[in-house]
């Protein structure tokens, strides 16, 4: 029985090398394909890159992987040859494998009348890269494929048009190039096409024009040439038609107009010219109509309100429309927001009391006549949000009091650039949920209503007014921005703006202030523009200002006296003005004021002078001995604190900023609820930004633990040049304070949804209950960090992260205790060496399971030791995941070998003597 069970076991063995074989060489192929459309360096070696490690990779997935697939069985070799083609950090491919059949894997869908025959495979969002598979185009049967939010790149493959049961295709927000393929118009069911937000290019295919199926194509955000194809008119079954952002030029083609069933129509951010198809404006069924930003010329039609009757978003704005605004508009009952800014448009505004459901309206920078009345009658539109109306010179009269009875949902009210007057009513104050309120640059007369100080929310205040600042203003603890320029304002600034302490812009310039500058502005820690030109303040300049993080100041044309400071800001001269102030001296020498000269008395009080100042001089020899002396000793215990590095110094000003409000709101208050992890350093919390799409990690510096600044600074270095897939990507960065008026420092990332390897080594059934890492897993996560670090040691920024000339005692020991390298206790250099030992550390770390600071290791010492006397033979003895013994006792002889060799990589990159660790490029062609 024995020996009939092992010539069967060898027969079906033998059965499968063809099998393997033809599978090695498909895997090859496709992924040679994907290897030459990448370039990783200028080096030779960079190019064997992604042909080694993958070559690792199969070898060891064909050793553990006994396949069964047969000469028909094209869906199987189709799907892991798209697995090979893709690099997947986040294990959504991990049920991939010999012990489910593929039509149970993850994303995989089979029919039912052809159960054994793929027919829809969707992987949205699965944190997917590299390029698609030609052999794509094998899936005979596949109907609906979505790749949505990967990044995937590469072109889209040809194959593709071979697929004729195709239906739904959606590839957006990936980096795929090259041209649309128009042999995609052989797929004649195919119903729905989302190429949106990727990087093709090339012209739209005028092809297209045969997919008489589709309802909806998606082409935005895309770098498209030409014009908009006439063919397109021809997709009389078109419900939706995205092509916002893709560089378009030439005219809309009048053939559009045959979208009888067009619901969503968006051309904006193009090049197009010329007029609107009139005929477009007839389109009933049309719910968005959008065209912004685009050079279209001639007039809208009088009765749009009534041939788009379901219209809810029309935006036209950014143009060289002109005519009346259509009176018809109030007819549009569905209307949500309306855009019609910087075009030539005249005549009246339409009054818009029936648009119940309007959330938005924005009608400034247009030639406009009519008198501001109109917008009395936006207060029946009780979801109005935004109400923008800005430079309209033509636009006249009082402003109404009815303002106040706005909706309680308006955040934005903007009425700028205009001749209206009047006064700002009092009763402001009842908008309470405004975070921008700009009433600037009109004919408005009257004091700043003190109610004003009832808008907690408000971020941005740009008023005209005439008489003093209320204290009440300090009542804004969440306003960035401050802006009472150019009015009569007089008095004295109010103290009571140190409880504003997120601003970071004030000006109070061109007004009739009097006074010193109030001491309560040394609270506005995070203030980075500060303009007080054209008043009458006067006294000295307030030391404080140099120790705030100012960029701008302007204190021109007041009346202040006195010595300029030479410290902080008053050191650049480009960031200061302090033109018109007579009576000032001293300063940094750019600013050609006059020494400061101690004024000298008269010979007649000269001796009473001296009879006064020689007892005091004398008696004060022996105390300012003392003094000296203690001087000296502090001196010798410590040196003074350089000046810190400020974000700008370090990263430029390549990330958009998030203010300390901004980063509270997006993480529920720095909740424990939103806290995934805490370190040495600070701690990090996961957020998510006003878009409500938009998912980060917050790293929150903890500046009373010594050493954590230089990390922030070190950090930033870093991260100002690094480009790199498989590394974080930093989306932001925040330097502010907080509510309490301390110093904030954070780092912004990319929010990574599916945990630390830490947790995944360690705490799986905190996963929800997802499985443990594969060995295959274990191997891609050890190679994209392998590749990483070699990034980071081929562009020279780990070098770039602490300067050499630092002390070891200033910087401590870099690194965590267990990876850091033995040398850096006794040395300040951090070194390609020291990061090549502590990625030995961790590879021996995802294959044994144990920390290196491990309570079983002390017989050993280290997990280097520990390792390195187990190899080779005791290695399998060492590991003690459950999951990789299961894999062990299937293909015993296999997983051994596997194993020394990887943890053979482990030992050699962790010993002991720098000079006797393996260079991280050797692992690549090793």
């Amino acid at each position: 029985m024995e020996k009939e069970g092992k010539e069967s076991f060898a027969k079906r063995e033998k059965h499968k090398e063809p099998q393997l074989h033809e599978l090695y060489k498909l895997m090859q192929t496709s992924y040679k394909t994907q290897a030459d459309q990448k370039v990783i360096s200028a080096k030779d070696y960079g190019k064997s890159h992604i042909h080694n490690s993958f070559y690792l990779h199969l070898s060891c997935f064909l050793l553990l992987t006994p396949t069964t697939c047969s000469n028909n069985e094209t869906d199987l070799i189709s799907l892991l040859a798209f697995k090979f083609a893709v690099n997947d950090p986040q294990g959504a491919l991990y049920s991939w494998n010999e012990t489910t059949h593929f039509c149970s894997w993850n994303g995989i869908q089979c029919g039912r009348r052809h159960p054994n025959r793929v027919v829809a495979i969707n992987l949205r969002a699965q944190d997917l890269m590299g390029t698609l598979t030609p052999h794509i185009g094998s899936l005979s049967f596949l109907r609906s494929i979505n790749l949505q939010n990967n990044s995937f790149s590469g072109e889209i493959p040809y194959e593709i048009g071979r697929l004729r049961r195709l239906e739904i295709v959606d590839f957006s927000n990936n980096s795929f190039i090259g041209a649309i393929p128009r042999n995609i118009s052989q797929c004649p069911n195919l119903s729905y096409l989302n190429l949106i937000d990727n990087n093709l290019s090339a012209f739209i295919p005028q092809e297209l024009g045969s997919l008489y199926k589709l309802e909806a194509l998606g082409l935005s955000r895309n770098e498209l040439l030409g014009p908009i194809p006439p063919s397109i008119g021809n997709l009389t079954s078109l419900r939706v038609l995205s092509l916002t952002l893709c560089g378009l030029t030439g005219e809309i083609p009048k053939s559009l107009v045959r979208l009888h069933k067009l619901t969503f129509l968006s051309l904006a951010f193009n090049n197009l010219v010329g007029t609107i198809p009139s005929g477009l404006f007839n389109i009933s069924m049309l719910r968005e109509f959008v065209v912004n930003r685009n050079q279209l010329q001639g007039s809208i039609p009088g009765s749009i309100g009534l041939t788009l009757p379901n219209l809810r978003i029309f935006y036209l704005g950014q143009n060289q429309l002109s005519g009346e605004i259509p009176m018809s508009l109030s007819n549009a009952s569905s209307l949500e927001r309306i855009q019609l800014t910087s075009n030539l448009f005249t005549g009246p505004i339409p009054r818009l009391e029936r648009l119940a459901l309007l959330s938005s309206l924005s009608i400034g920078d247009n030639p406009v006549k009519d008198d501001i009345s109109f917008i009395s009658s936006l207060t029946n539109c009780t979801k109005l949000e935004r109400l923008f109306v800005y430079e309209i010179p033509l636009l006249t009269g009082p402003l109404p009091r009815s303002v106040v009875n706005f909706s309680s949902h308006l955040i934005e009210l903007v009425i700028s650039g205009t001749q209206i007057h009047g006064e700002i009513p009092s009763g402001i104050g009842n908008l309470v949920a405004l975070t921008r309120l700009l009433l600037s640059n009109n004919d408005l007369d009257c004091p700043i209503p003190s109610d004003i100080g009832k808008l907690s929310s408000l971020q941005e205040l740009f008023l005209e007014a005439k008489g003093s600042i209320p204290s009440e203003i300090g009542s804004l603890t969440n306003v960035e921005n401050l802006d009472f320029s150019n009015n009569r304002l007089s008095g004295l600034i109010p103290n009571s703006l140190s409880n504003c302490l997120v601003m970071q812009q004030l000006f109070l310039e061109g007004n009739l202030l009097q006074g010193e500058i109030p001491q309560g502005l040394s609270a506005l820690r995070g203030l980075v523009e500060l303009d007080l030109s054209r008043n009458n303040l006067s006294g000295t300049i307030p030391s404080f200002l140099a120790e705030l993080r100012l960029q701008r100041l302007n204190l021109s044309y007041n009346r202040f006296q006195g010595e300029v400071p030479r410290i902080g800001l008053f050191r650049n001269i480009t960031a200061i003005s302090l033109d018109g102030n007579k009576e000032l001296c001293g300063g940094i020498p750019e600013l050609n004021l006059p020494p400061c000269l101690l004024m000298t008395s008269s010979k007649k009080n000269s001796s009473s002078l001296r009879k006064v100042l020689i007892p005091i001089v004398v008696s004060g020899g022996v105390f300012f001995t003392f003094l000296l002396c203690l001087i000296l000793i502090l001196y010798r215990r410590g040196r003074p604190k350089k000046n810190v590095a400020s974000v700008e110094s370090l990263v430029g000003n390549q990330f958009t900023r998030l203010s300390y409000g901004d980063l509270l709101k997006a993480t529920n208050g720095l909740s424990e609820a939103n806290l995934i992890g805490s370190g040495r350093f600070g701690s990090v919390y996961k957020g998510i930004l006003e878009d409500g799409q938009t998912l980060i990690a917050v790293k929150v510096l903890n500046l009373v633990v010594k050493g954590a600044v230089k990390s922030f600074i070190a950090e930033c270095n870093a991260l100002r040049d690094i480009r790199h897939r498989n590394l974080l990507k930093l989306l932001s960065v925040c330097e502010s304070i907080d509510f309490q008026g301390n110093d904030f420092r954070s780092l912004i990332y990319d929010f990574k949804a599916n945990g630390s390897l830490d947790k995944w080594l360690y705490h799986h059934e905190e996963q929800g209950g997802l499985k443990r890492l594969s060995l295959i897993q274990r191997l891609d996560i050890a190679i994209d960090v392998a590749h990483a670090l070699e990034y980071l040691h081929f562009a020279k920024i780990v070098s770039n992260m602490f300067p050499a000339q630092e002390s070891s005692s200033s910087i401590g020991i870099r690194g965590t205790i267990g990876y850091v390298a033995p040398e850096y206790g006794t040395s300040n250099l951090v070194s390609t060496q020291g990061d090549v030992y502590s990625y030995g550390i961790l590879l021996l770390e995802i294959f044994t399971n144990r920390r290196p600071t491990d309570d079983s290791l002390k017989e050993y010492v280290t997990l280097h030791n520990f390792v390195s006397t187990a190899l080779p033979d005791g290695v399998m003895e060492i590991i003690t995941d459950p999951l990789i013994q299961i894999e062990h006792d299937k293909n015993i002889n296999k997983i051994k070998d596997c194993m020394v060799s990887v943890l053979s990589i482990g030992v050699a990159c962790s010993k002991d003597l720098p000079s006797d660790r393996m260079l991280i490029q050797m692992l690549f062609v090793s």
